[in-house]
């Protein structure tokens, strides 16, 4: 199964980010959509599962939680915006991939068995930070994670 992470759109869904997530089987994501649009175009790509961020508001963004958990090919993610504001053991959880944003920042980190993913930015760039994305890939093997850049 392979699964999309984004965060960070702020309203912009690239054409470079649509391309990227074509295939996948499932987007998850970390807030700051921006707005409602990105999310019924990312439905068109693949069922989403989204949190809402710091700059989401209005009554749209009200439905949105602040965080999400999904189960996808057997692997559990734990979905919120900003990873300091995450308030629990996310292995004793049972979580194995956490995906947050906020930063803008890409990173891939494994600790203590549970990756830790920020897609990065899919959205506007941000200073000189990438414009990025993330693909899992969960399989008999576990879950494997890779970043998609976007401003190639």
């Amino acid at each position: 199964m392979r699964i999309g992470l984004i965060a960070d759109t702020h309203g912009l869904l690239r054409p470079e980010a649509l391309h990227a997530l074509c295939g996948v089987d499932h987007i998850v994501h970390a807030g700051d959509v921006g707005r409602p649009d990105v999310l019924e175009r990312l439905w068109r790509v693949a069922p989403v599962t989204a949190v809402r961020g710091n700059v989401d508001h209005g009554a749209w963004a009200d439905r949105l939680p602040t965080t999400a958990e999904v189960e996808l090919g057997g692997a559990w993610f734990h979905v919120l915006h900003a990873l300091e504001d995450l308030d629990l053991d996310p292995r004793a959880a049972g979580f194995d991939v956490v995906v947050h944003g906020h930063t803008h920042r890409p990173e891939i980190r494994r600790e203590k068995g549970v990756w830790l993913v920020n897609p990065g930015s899919a959205g506007p760039r941000r200073f000189r930070l990438p414009v990025s994305l993330a693909v899992a890939a969960v399989g008999p093997g576990g879950v494997e994670v890779a970043l998609v850049d976007l401003a190639r």
